[in-house]
């Protein structure tokens, strides 16, 4: 799959395309149902099944202070459009001509013009164009003037609720990670690069991968039991802490995780972490040895849930 700007024209092999339309953070259950329809139909008429999405999300660009909600990065993003037959990705990079453009304008110059889509394919809760003035039958309209089809894909549904990103952050930040997992089709993994800590984790015979949580969704702050994905693809469970450590100073944001049975270096990897189950919330310790029992406890709680 090849990942191209969609501020651009698409290249000749991609002109002509099905395109799936929408930010898709998280790439759930709703999300996959829309894509998988626009590559059912890409690959009945014989045509490149595209993606089109937006970076930085809309509501970042808005709302510049709002707390961090990202379930997938770019790159996860791109490796699940890959596996569900995608032939490319269009980045449409939000900024401040993208936000002027009214909904007639975007689907002329960005649709038509630079995509020479032959047909859209979105979410019913779609809208576009500025002050989000077009919706799903608006691009129907414009699609008939222009001379693409526009589908609409009805919500997923699951325990009688719609299945969104909302309600998959909601239950992140609940503590409830297996329920999220339901939604997304896999658990929440948060992809980052390892750095070199205080080496506190040593001291207690838990030596700890260290990532930044970066503009990732905060979820509950706790003890989980995870699953690693290193970079040579070894995978590997364990047991993390995510959070601020609040039996050290100074407090300090990161997810720490600790691999059981690994030796090695991991430092500078980029590896991906799975959270699986939440154990416990975060909690302050007088003392080392109290601490040592704890995280002892956590690590036997945290094999037995992932055997």
């Amino acid at each position: 799959m090849e990942r191209l700007d969609g501020g651009s024209a698409v290249p000749a092999q991609f002109r002509g395309g099905i395109v799936a339309l929408g930010n898709f953070d998280g790439f759930h259950l709703g999300h996959q149902a829309v894509v998988g329809r626009a590559v059912a139909q890409a690959r009945a008429q014989g045509r490149p099944a595209l993606v089109g999405t937006f970076d930085p999300h809309p509501k970042r660009y808005f709302q510049p202070q709002t707390e961090w909600f990202r379930l997938t990065s770019m790159d996860q993003r791109a490796a699940l459009l890959a596996d569900a037959g995608v032939d490319a990705m269009l980045v449409f990079p939000f900024d401040a001509s993208l936000a002027a453009l009214s909904a007639r304008d975007f689907a002329v110059e960005r649709l038509s013009e630079r995509i020479g889509a032959a047909g859209v394919v979105t979410g019913g809760d779609f809208t576009f164009g500025k002050g989000r003035s077009g919706d799903v039958a608006t691009l129907a309209r414009l699609g008939d003037e222009l001379g693409f089809v526009a589908e609409t894909v009805p919500p997923v549904m699951q325990g009688g609720w719609v299945v969104s990103s909302s309600r998959i952050r909601e239950h992140l930040r609940s503590g409830q990670p297996r329920e999220a997992a339901a939604l997304l089709t896999r658990p929440f993994a948060i992809r980052g690069v390892v750095e070199k800590g205080a080496q506190l984790g040593r001291t207690l015979d838990y030596p700890t991968a260290n990532m930044r949580l970066a503009n990732y969704l905060r979820p509950a702050y706790g003890i989980y039991a995870v699953r690693g994905t290193l970079a040579d693809g070894r995978v590997l469970d364990g047991v993390a802490n995510l959070g601020i450590r609040p039996s050290f100073e100074p407090p300090e944001e990161l997810l720490e995780s600790f691999f059981f049975d690994f030796s090695g270096d991991l430092y500078g990897q980029t590896i991906e972490v799975q959270l699986i189950d939440y154990l416990r919330p975060e909690a302050k310790f007088d003392d080392l040895a109290t601490l040592k029992a704890q995280m002892d406890l956590d690590a036997a709680r945290a094999r037995e849930l992932l055997a």
